[in-house]
């Protein structure tokens, strides 16, 4: 609820809509981006996640919203296996979410230039 409140605060005092808003988290912002982002209505515009995992797949399964998701991850991370990529992904696009999703060869919990890159361009899709 609290961020939920501070993301509407934002939004009204920039004067801008859900369609606007993207949440884009690293480690614990992606599980907070995930967990906020999935659940809001209106849908907000896309969520884009690098190195952190799905944490509470509650009520998903009757969620309306169906935001466009790309999650990133490097196949060397000591903090959080990549592992919680594919189990994100094959849970969310179970439940009929888009999904895109990257494993970088050899990054540990770390954004690499590549996915900067993927992630510039998921944005751009989805606010420009």
């Amino acid at each position: 609820p609290v961020l939920n409140a501070f993301i509407d605060q934002q939004l009204a005092k920039y004067g801008l809509g859900e369609d606007r808003l993207a949440l884009v988290g690293f480690s614990q912002g992606t599980m907070m981006a995930l967990q906020v982002g999935l659940r809001r209505s209106p849908q907000v515009a896309g969520i884009l996640g690098y190195s952190g995992m799905l944490v509470d797949e509650t009520g998903l399964d009757s969620t309306k919203v169906k935001p466009p998701i790309l999650l990133i991850h490097g196949d060397a991370d000591p903090m959080v296996p990549v592992a919680a990529l594919h189990h994100a992904g094959a849970t969310l696009q179970k439940l009929g979410f888009e999904v895109g999703g990257h494993v970088s060869p050899g990054l540990g919990h770390s954004i690499d230039m590549e996915g900067l890159q993927m992630g510039g361009n998921f944005l751009h899709k989805f606010l420009a």
